[in-house]
């Protein structure tokens, strides 16, 4: 297989732009997603925090995306519905001294890219319906093969997508999901690794259900099947893990997937709800380690959330772009190759925020979370 048959088709309507259409500065603004909007969900819902909830907003790290060419990237649609890209970063390596102890926001702010320092081995679109009751993450692959794109939304070559941010920055992985997807990301969130650490011990530790034993060579870890209570390095670690799992990073995705799902759950519990201590902590973890979109003001998050106050951890549906197969390319390595016929599906259903039809027609679409696999394997016993 030729890689010309990884490589994405162009926007449609690419140059034409709705007419009455802000500008990019003013219409891409700050969010937190997925689990971070619930997070937002939970303290609106109380109404003596909200001083304290525009304070925790307001030291949200910002970037900036301006250097994409708006007549190039996808039609904004002026639809309610929300495409939010939301990336988990870690730290890599950089040959640039200046940039060894810069934060995110600052290096997206500097002239020069640090090219290494960041990866996202972590990508997913989350998909806010228009009417606010539903919400599905779609994972991609970090090895999917594909055209990358650069700041300025101009082609780099083809790589593994997770080279997009690690490149080029925020605005260079924006712009190269959206030409993978032909979906316009209206806004964006990075959450650093350590959130994952940090927002665990915020809740007091969150139970996952782990399917069957495996040993982590690389992290130097036997994860024993059954429930298990996760906090602190130990989730960290968890949503880390890949080597030592029958289908290796697809098996990640579904762990931090149920990792969120978990999380969720428990923020949205009573106990968090209502203890002044934990919701200020939970809230505290989001945003010490998040970096958004540069615009997005304290109150139009605040909007968001409350739209979003009738949503449960059961509206939230957890997805991964079909996969057709994986190979190895040379230079690339080990690739994921798209169904890409399916997966335009899926993209048009994001689109049209039609998603519940697309689940009809391909019901093991959603990933369902370990524990539900093992209760119908042992009512089918």
């Amino acid at each position: 297989m030729s890689d010309d048959s990884a490589r994405p088709r162009k926007y449609r309507g690419a140059g034409k732009r709705r007419a009455g259409g802000l500008p990019f500065h003013k219409r891409h603004r700050k969010l937190l997603v997925g689990v971070l909007s619930v997070v937002m969900l939970a303290g609106v819902a109380i109404g003596g925090y909200a001083y304290n909830l525009n304070r925790q907003f307001n030291n949200i790290g910002r970037v900036g995306t301006e250097t994409l060419k708006e007549e190039e990237r996808p039609d904004p649609d002026k639809g309610n519905a929300l495409n939010i890209l939301l990336l988990g970063s870690d730290r890599g390596e950089t040959q640039l001294k200046d940039y060894k102890d810069t934060t995110l926001s600052e290096d997206a702010a500097n002239p020069e890219w640090p090219v290494g320092k960041y990866r996202s081995d972590t990508i997913m679109v989350l998909h806010i319906s228009a009417d606010r009751k539903n919400v599905h993450l779609v994972s991609i692959p970090r090895d999917t093969l594909t055209m990358i794109y650069d700041e300025n939304g101009d082609e780099a070559g083809m790589a593994k997508i997770n080279s997009a941010f690690s490149n080029h920055g925020p605005a260079g992985a924006i712009s190269t999901v959206e030409h993978l997807t032909n979906l316009r990301m209206k806004h964006l969130a990075i959450i650093d690794w350590d959130g994952f650490k940090a927002l665990s011990e915020a809740v007091d530790g969150v139970r996952v259900y782990i399917p069957y034993t495996s040993y982590d060579s690389n992290q130097d870890i036997t994860w024993e099947k059954g429930w298990k209570k996760l906090q602190g390095k130990r989730a960290l670690q968890y949503v880390r893990t890949r080597h030592g799992l029958v289908r290796g990073d697809f098996e990640r995705i579904e762990r931090q997937q149920n990792f969120i799902r978990a999380l969720m759950k428990k923020m949205l519990s009573s106990g968090t709800l209502t203890n002044p201590v934990k919701l200020t902590n939970t809230l505290g973890a989001v945003t010490s380690n998040l970096t958004v979109d540069q615009q997005w003001e304290s109150g139009d998050i605040r909007g968001l959330a409350l739209s979003l106050r009738g949503i449960s951890a059961d509206d939230v549906q957890f997805m991964t772009v079909p996969i057709a197969t994986t190979e190895t390319v040379d230079p690339y390595g080990s690739v994921v190759r798209l169904k890409e016929d399916q997966a335009e599906e899926l993209y048009q259903a994001l689109r049209s925020d039609r998603v519940a039809r697309y689940v009809r027609k391909y019901p093991d679409a959603t990933n369902k979370a370990p524990e539900d696999d093992e209760a119908q394997a042992s009512d089918a016993g």
